[in-house]
């Protein structure tokens, strides 16, 4: 996750708690524990959908609306932020399939007036779904307030309020990134995560295919997946059940403020999508049984290189994906996102029979220290925990 960055049960509540309480070889006692766990430490709502084969635990806890105390349930719909990466990634990878775009191409062969000159020459198709492109991140110039990021303390959250219903022109937003200080060499070590990377991704989309990403990723990537409660939203609002999102910026919103509703162009391919718990995990398995790729690609999104992400922190990504794993109990593959207020994780095992899809309601809960740091706050731990259980539990 990043700073910024069956039958629905909403409809049909009654089903869900069927499944919730079926006993299997999941251990849904420990499950329910450490959803509720997540909640009683300060997280207004999260809802997830932990699969083992045939099996399925459905859970949730806490609300959706503080102000009503109306629940949260397993098949709200929900902004996954940059889980969008992996559809976006994949989308990508069967146009190479097709021939249409070289992997290991530059860039500015497709778009030279995005990317123009030397960088465009230098920078590889690859290189922008890895975050090794060294393009930085546009959306301190974006969102003003922002600015001085990564210096926390200095930021303020004005321009989430100033933007709520911005249409943003996605090639202006990547004029913004081309143009700022590059923050590595192309195809350099450690790459560092960017947004940028993945508007470039749509705009090379629209290039090769003559339709928008949205229109490609829908038709080729979601349709093709069987994803029902899923979509690269148009507008502001989302559709159907669905939770407040509830941001707090490091402790500068107080109370956390709603931004449910959101124009989502300013990350569009990036980080827009909306789905459900269980869309996720449909389409995780889907991908990692070569049913959206083809296996030689899906093979290529899991070689993995070092990226600094927006934390920070080092981890290991590939195509659109990044792993996680636990002590001799296997890799699992997925991705993570944050939007204005929402998150999501969504990881799925190698061998595609172990899943989790968690989603959350609260984003930024980390107030900082003197030095400006993010403080732990108990939501960490119980959060890990969460995962750790749905995970290998």
């Amino acid at each position: 996750m990043s700073p910024w960055s069956g039958d629905r049960c909403g409809a049909h509540p009654e089903q869900c708690e069927r499944t919730h309480v079926v006993r299997n070889s999941l251990d849904t006692a420990a499950l329910d524990a450490a959803i509720e766990n997540v909640h009683r430490a300060g997280m207004p709502g999260l809802f997830a959908e932990v699969r083992d084969g045939d099996r399925v635990w459905l859970g949730a806890a806490g609300v959706a609306d503080v102000a009503t105390g109306r629940p949260v349930t397993a098949g709200m719909r929900h902004r996954v932020g940059s889980i969008t990466k992996t559809f976006t990634a994949a989308a990508v990878l069967q146009q190479v399939e097709a021939g249409r775009i070289g992997l290991d191409t530059p860039v500015g062969r497709y778009l030279p007036k995005l990317v123009p000159g030397e960088r465009g020459d230098a920078i590889t198709v690859r290189m922008l779904i890895n975050h090794t492109s060294g393009l930085a991140e546009y959306l301190p110039y974006a969102y003003p307030s922002l600015k001085p990021f990564p210096a926390l303390a200095e930021t303020g959250p004005r321009s989430l309020d100033d933007h709520r219903f911005t249409r943003f022109d996605p090639t202006e937003l990547i004029e913004m990134g081309v143009a700022a200080p590059a923050v590595g060499a192309p195809g350099g070590a450690p790459g560092v995560y960017s947004n940028t990377n993945y508007l470039l991704l749509g705009r090379l989309l629209e290039q090769v295919t003559g339709t928008t990403a949205e229109q490609y990723i829908t038709r080729n990537v979601i349709e093709r997946a069987g994803l029902r409660d899923t979509e690269l939203p148009a507008g502001p609002y989302v559709d159907g059940p669905h939770s407040h999102l509830y941001e707090a910026w490091f402790g500068m919103i107080d109370p956390p403020r709603d931004y449910s509703v959101y124009d989502m162009s300013w990350v569009g391919p990036a980080a827009s999508l909306l789905s459900t718990v269980a869309d996720l995990n449909r389409f995780y398995g889907m991908l990692l049984a070569g049913e959206i790729v083809s296996p030689s690609s899906l093979a290529q999104m899991q070689r993995t290189g070092p990226v600094i992400s927006q934390e920070g922190k080092m981890i290991h990504y590939g195509l659109g994906l990044h792993p996680m794993e636990g002590s001799g109990e296997g890799t699992f593959w997925g991705h993570g996102g944050t939007v204005w207020g929402g998150g999501a994780l969504a990881m799925t095992r190698a061998d595609g029979k172990r899943q989790m899809a968690v989603a959350v309601n609260l984003q930024r809960w980390n107030r900082l220290d003197s030095s400006g740091k993010p403080q732990p706050h108990p939501i960490d731990d119980a959060l890990a925990t969460l995962y750790h259980v749905a995970m290998y539990g």
